[in-house]
């Protein structure tokens, strides 16, 4: 099992303090740390955050949401081995040939410890103040993950949608990791399975409890089946509080999640504490 971090860019007061708890995780045995992405919180919003009851965002409209991949980048620069993570990025919101320079640059820049994690986006308001059409969000998704894989590849991009009209061109750097950086999505609505299983090689699911995740995971393996993909090509990520218990990462395991990842608020007023004492007590037994 691995263990990781979430989020490393949200109400962070100073780099050091990203860059400290990175450096800590690394060296406490975690695999990974996670960003999450908002390029506005605005101020009164109708759309439902998926997430919790309530509908909203836990995080105020003044909570400083460093851009993930600047932040990422800082902590490439001070650390060595820990992986990289969005949780996820909006891609449906982005320019996706932009995006894509800058995940094939981080990946170089980290000599190939960046793992994308992308989603469709929910904060319709969000996208109005992008100027990105919230209508067909899935259908760009779906669209732009398949150009940037070509992007991605070195080759002559040709790609004509309905969203682009890319032709005649390269782009360098390529990413260190081949034969693209991970493409890891989030979500637990809509059509995620069956993009998972098209598109995807890994899935950030956001469900700690085994007896609800055990049915979506054999639901994504017939999707799988029906479509021709290798289910087990598909690494599985999940939240995760560390309260809940070693037998939770057990049952976690059984069911084939690689990935644990905590939310920082998850661990307590003492978070480089929880950090060094989950890699002192939890991580070994895992490794």
């Amino acid at each position: 099992m691995k263990f990781g971090i979430v989020p490393i860019n949200i109400g962070i007061q100073s780099p050091d303090q990203s860059i400290g708890l990175a450096q800590l995780a690394e060296g406490s045995g975690f695999e990974s740390v996670w960003t999450f992405e908002h390029v506005v919180v605005p101020i009164d919003y109708k759309s439902k955050y998926p997430y919790n009851e309530s509908g909203k965002m836990g995080a105020e409209p003044n909570t400083n949401f460093i851009d993930p991949l600047i932040a990422l980048a800082a902590i490439a620069a001070q650390t060595k081995t820990i992986r990289l993570g969005t949780g996820v990025n909006i891609l449906s919101q982005a320019n996706p040939l932009l995006m894509a320079k800058q995940i094939a640059s981080l990946d170089f820049m980290s000599g190939g410890r960046f793992l994308f994690g992308a989603g469709i986006g929910w904060l319709k308001e969000e996208f109005r103040a992008m100027g990105t059409p919230y209508e067909k969000r899935g259908a760009r998704f779906d669209d732009y993950i398949q150009a940037m894989k070509k992007v991605w590849s070195g080759e002559t991009v040709e790609h004509q949608s309905e969203f682009l009209d890319w032709t005649g061109f390269q782009s360098f750097p390529l990413p260190v990791q081949k034969p693209h950086v991970p493409v890891i999505m989030g979500g637990n609505a809509g059509k995620i399975l069956e993009r998972i299983a098209k598109y995807g090689d890994g899935w950030f699911a956001p469900i700690g409890d085994p007896n609800e995740l055990k049915p979506r995971l054999d639901e994504l393996r017939q999707v799988c089946e029906g479509l021709g993909r290798n289910y087990d090509e598909i690494e599985i990520t999940c939240m995760w509080s560390p309260n809940a218990g070693e037998d939770l990462v057990k049952a976690m395991a059984d069911l084939g999640v690689a990935r644990l990842v905590a939310p920082l608020p998850a661990l307590g007023a003492d978070v480089p504490g929880a950090i060094g004492k989950i890699g002192q007590e939890l991580i070994p037994k895992f490794a």
